[in-house]
């Protein structure tokens, strides 16, 4: 049997007559109609490449790899143990708290549903969202926030976020519904609901005592926007790296970034020949002197602020001299705190007088610019201030005055840590101090008899010292008259009733606007009397790839907040049309 082949021929009307009509033209006219219907093609063609390229959005895509860098081996991947960076920066990812930082820097509900504080600010309601999971598969109910609660709150545990629950009660009232109380108004409190939440199944059945030693510490479950897939070790058994996965089931939108990669290193030499060879995307983990090595095409270094201020704090009842205002003030005036900030911290930090770090409130307290712009140096300002404030120089150049029955040389004993930042300060301060004529002693001590033996007996004239104040602004440890003695953080004993009286309105008001007056208020009397002086908030630098979108941040308490919003990360990024746009963020 024959198989015949059998083609069939497509027609085209338009182009037939198009082609029937220039075969009868001459070439010279068959080319100028060609030319003619490229060009038209062709314009048609870089119009809608033009309108494409006017209306396309770029968009986050999914997938994709971090690789980031750290100092140090975690210990405790736990929310209520957690301590060092290495341990903050994985709970962050792995674990959720009933509420989280958005990219503001601004509370936003997280695995709850709603908050709401009563009109005395005493009781917080609690509404939890349905359906929230574990890594594990389980259920997240309010069973778990009350089992993490009470494990802060053991004195057995020691746990360092112990402090922050102290007289706080927890009362169930059903799956997905509690009440968080407190035995008084404290409006930084509401910052303690970040903490993430343990599964209360996983945990429940160890004696405190082992809670410590669990394996769960490292090879932990959340229900945070990443979870622990594998977890590398070195021959001896400390982790060498954490690999984490997206979470789907995540409370809020899940993660662009499908994996994220974290590799330990033991010193900063180690990590920069890492990043530098491109093992690493991004790191936290780099000082400023680091950091002002890096080549600018090859990174970016994200800077923010954090809520810690660098200062001076002075023992009255120690040194006779720092009684006196005038000497308290020409010491403040006698440092150039911008370029203290240059030479010491490679210029990321931010100046400043103030006990508030600068960026934290919404209208700033304060400018503080270099004394290099001014009439005057900070060193001939200084002097005009003790000539004012009656204090003569000796013929040995030191500058004396009677105060009381003494007669008072100003002559000082700085104690300070003796390691990196701590040590620099202190140096550059005694340098600017030595120029109008103070006689300056530094002692040096390791950070742990510092604070044991030095700071914590106020045996000192003047410390050096760096104050955590919190995003929330919480001034009352380390200023109330009540706060003076061992374990309260008032170093400088500082006692003034005004002032007492507005930071118990900073802490238990529940407007805003009352709170910022109050906390300005309270600024001003500081300035006037100079129990302190202050120097400078220093910023945290992130050193990231130029490929990692990151989401910027406006504020954060620490290194590790600047997941808070890595659902937002994305190293891919697709172009579409805005109706397509908008289908993607909907969905």
């Amino acid at each position: 049997m024959q198989t015949h082949s059998t083609s069939r021929a497509w027609h085209l009307p338009l182009l037939d007559r198009y082609f029937a009509f220039i075969n009868r033209r001459s070439a010279f006219d068959r080319l100028l109609f060609h030319a003619a219907l490229a060009f038209v093609i062709g314009a048609f063609l870089f119009t809608l490449l033009a309108i494409n390229n006017a209306y396309v959005e770029s968009v986050p895509g999914t997938g994709g790899t971090i690789v980031e860098g750290i100092i140090g081996t975690p210990r405790f991947v736990n929310p209520v143990l957690a301590l060092t960076r290495a341990d903050q920066d994985m709970v962050e990812l792995v674990f959720s708290g009933l509420l989280k930082l958005d990219e503001k820097g601004e509370l936003v509900t997280d695995i709850a549903e709603s908050v709401t504080r009563s009109e005395d600010g005493r009781v917080y309601a609690v509404k939890l969202r349905r359906g929230i999971r574990f890594h594990n598969g389980i259920e997240l109910t309010a069973r778990d926030i009350a089992f993490t609660i009470g494990l802060i709150q053991n004195p057995d545990l020691k746990s360092p976020l112990r402090g922050n629950w102290d007289g706080v009660t927890v009362e169930e009232v059903d799956d997905y519904t509690l009440n968080i109380i407190l035995a008084e108004p404290y409006m930084p409190f509401i910052e303690n609901l970040t903490v993430g939440i343990l599964p209360r199944g996983l945990w429940s059945e160890l004696p405190i005592e082992q809670i410590p030693f669990s394996q769960n510490n490292t090879e932990p479950i959340g229900s945070g926007p990443y979870r622990v897939t594998n977890v590398l070790r070195t021959p001896s058994g400390l982790i060498s790296a954490y690999e984490l996965s997206a979470f789907e089931n995540v409370a809020r939108a899940e993660p662009n970034i499908t994996t994220l990669v974290f590799n330990f290193y033991q010193n900063e030499d180690e990590l920069l020949t890492a990043l530098r060879e491109r093992k690493i995307s991004g790191t936290p983990s780099l000082s400023t002197t680091a950091l002002a090595s890096l080549d600018a095409s090859d990174y970016r270094v994200i800077e923010v602020p954090l809520p810690r201020t660098f200062g001076i704090y002075f023992n009255q009842n120690r040194a006779v001299p720092l009684r006196d205002l005038a000497a308290r003030s020409a010491l403040s005036a006698a440092i150039d705190r911008q370029t203290l900030i240059e030479s010491v911290l490679n210029g990321y930090g931010i100046p400043t007088t103030s006990p508030v770090p600068p960026g934290f409130l919404d209208v700033e307290l304060e400018t503080v610019t270099s004394s290099s712009s001014a009439t005057s140096s900070a060193a001939e300002r200084a002097r005009t201030i003790l000539r004012d404030g009656g204090w003569k120089e000796s013929e040995n150049g030191r500058w004396q005055k009677t105060i009381g029955d003494d007669t008072a040389t100003l002559a000082i004993t700085l104690s300070t840590a003796n390691s990196g930042v701590f040590d620099a300060t202190a140096k550059a301060v005694a340098e600017a101090w030595r120029a109008i004529g103070v006689e300056v002693t530094i002692a040096p001590y390791e950070q742990t008899d510092l604070v044991q033996n030095i700071i914590r007996p106020r045996d000192f004239e003047a410390v050096l010292y760096g104050a955590d104040i919190g995003r929330s602004i919480d001034l009352y440890p380390f200023w109330h008259s009540s706060q003076k003695s061992d374990p309260g953080l008032n170093i400088a004993q500082y006692t003034n009733i005004d002032a007492d009286e507005l930071l118990e309105e900073i802490r238990s008001t529940t407007d805003n606007a009352t709170r910022t007056d109050a906390i300005r208020s309270f600024e001003r009397i500081m300035k006037s009397e100079y129990p302190a002086i202050f120097l400078y908030t220093p910023t945290f630098g992130y050193v990231v790839d130029s490929d990692v979108h990151v989401t910027p941040f406006r504020s954060i308490s620490r290194p590790s907040e600047r997941f808070a919003n890595v659902h937002n990360w994305h190293v891919r990024s697709d172009n579409v049309w805005p109706v397509f746009s908008n289908s993607i963020e909907t969905n």
